[in-house]
Order: C-alpha cells, then structure tokens, then sequence
C-alpha cells in the first residue's frame, strides 16, 4: 500500500513551485505559536522531506526577506528568521479566518470599500483578499460587516449595505465566485480523504511525516479558504461544501497535532536553542 504522504507530495511535485508559500505557512502554522523565530538548518530539515532542494528554499528565503515578510539574524554561520512587521495585521486575520470558527453573529450588512487611484492598489489588494474581501470592480471591495480592514486599505472610503435586496445579492454574486471556490474546496478534500481514511484505519505516521502532513494539510487548505468570504450561512448555497472541507481539516489537524509538534520538539531550533512550547491557542484551533 502506497505511503498516505506519497499521493500528496506527488500533486505538490506537479504544479508550479510554491516554497515561499509553504514557508509562511510553516511559519504561521508552527512557528508563530513557538515564539516566532526558527534556524535555518530546521526548515531546510523539513523542506528535504518534500525533496526541495537546499538551494531553492534558501532562495525563496532571500525572497521572502527582501519582499519584506521576514526578517533575518545571523548568529556566528547560522542564520535565524522570523515574521517581519510588515502585513502583520493582515496575518493575524488570516490566521483568525482559516483557524477559528466561522463568525456567527453577522448583521445582515457589508462593508463596502473604494479606493482611490492615487493609494496604492496593489498592497492593497492583496491585503484585502486575504482577510476575506471581494471585489466586483477595479477600486471597489466588500465583506461582510465586522471583516477588520487590514492597515494597507485604512484610507479608503467605507460604507455599509445591505444584502437583503437584488441589489445587494447581485453586488455579492459579482464579487465573490463561489463556483470555483466550491470547485477548489471539493478538490482539496479529494487530495486529502486518503490521509484522513489512513488514519481512521489507526495508520500510524512518524513525527516527522506528521508534521510535513500537517505543514501539507494548511498549505492547501488555506489557499481556499482565504479565498473564500466565510459569507453567513443564509447567502451559502445549501449544498455548499466550505463546511465539510473545513471538518476534514479539523479532523486531520488534530490527529496530526500530538506527533507533530514531538517533531518540533526535537527539531526544531532558535537562537537560545530549542523552540519554546506552543502556546494553549495552538490546541482551540479547528476546535480541538
């Protein structure tokens, strides 16, 4: 029987590279939570079991630190990174969105923004997708009411509407398209039905390659869920497939999260030596 990893790997091998995304989310899943800063020699150590090569993640650092998400200390040869300031509002809401709940207590309104052509578009518009906004027109954002505007779009103009007319359910209908979100949301669970069959079947995974299946896990599911506007169940489509996707991932982030961070525990490295424990937030996500 093939190995539960091998499938996973193997799809991650044929699509365009993506080491500097598997990299934050390594970061933000497993590092944040162990006080933010990580050797070098660690994540080289982890990227091996993806056979991506040393050159190649180091590269994607160098990127990563001149873009300005992280920043870098040398300690005598070794090299230490951390998360930079910048975008960290934007950070923390993406870690709200994919791990916590969806929010309950929506008021029926959205938050409508337009920004100008003299601010700059383009932080902007990446910093709004990943908390959640959508955008039926160039300059034009919305989310429902309470989304926190990340500090990139703070100059924009704001405003509220309403969802319960035509108007507003065709705003809603051209700014987000639920279609290849629900398309992407089913796809993720057919990479990763397996696993979770594996371990039901009491299929035991190494620490180490429970922690590459948890670092695999997040990667692919947040490139959909930060997409999708966790929009309040009564603008959902009856059948939509958001919710089982998320207790999939639920369900295979809490077998994974023992084994895992014993991974951590042995491997993983900062400057004062080994990471300090995760902090109790680590074990509330996905409601576990």
């Amino acid at each position: 029987m093939a190995h539960p990893l091998s499938r996973i790997i193997d799809q991650l091998k044929r699509e365009p590279s993506r080491t500097g995304s598997i990299v934050i989310t390594v970061f933000g899943d497993a590092i944040v939570p162990r006080g933010g800063s990580v050797w070098l020699g660690t994540l080289l150590e982890f990227f091996e079991s993806l056979d991506i090569d040393s050159g190649v993640v180091r590269t994607a650092m160098s990127r990563l630190a001149a873009d300005g998400w992280l920043t870098r200390e040398k300690v005598g040869r070794n090299s230490f990174y951390r998360l930079a300031d910048k975008g960290r509002q934007t950070f923390e809401a993406a870690t709200r969105h994919i791990y916590d709940p969806p929010p309950s207590d929506w008021t029926g309104r959205f938050e409508l923004l337009l920004i100008g052509n003299g601010e700059d578009r383009d932080a902007s518009r990446e910093a709004l997708r990943n908390v959640g906004f959508g955008s039926p027109l160039p300059g034009v954002w919305v989310a429902p009411s309470g989304v926190p505007v990340p500090d990139e779009a703070a100059g924009a103009i704001r405003l509220e509407v309403s969802a319960g007319d035509d108007s507003g359910r065709r705003l809603l209908s051209a700014s987000w398209p639920l279609d290849r979100t629900a398309d992407a949301y089913l796809k993720f669970m057919k990479t990763f039905e397996p696993l979770r069959a594996a371990i039901a079947r009491g299929t035991e995974l190494s620490e180490a390659d429970a922690f590459t299946a948890r670092i695999l896990l997040i990667h692919y599911y947040r490139r959909v869920v930060l997409r999708d506007p966790l929009l309040p169940e009564g603008l959902l489509p009856a059948d939509w497939p958001g919710r089982a996707a998320r207790a999939l991932c639920g369900e295979i982030y809490r077998a994974l999260l023992a084994p895992s961070e014993q991974w951590l525990d042995g491997h993983g490295i900062n400057e004062k030596g080994a990471l300090p424990a995760a902090r109790k937030l680590l074990e509330r996500r996905f409601g576990a």
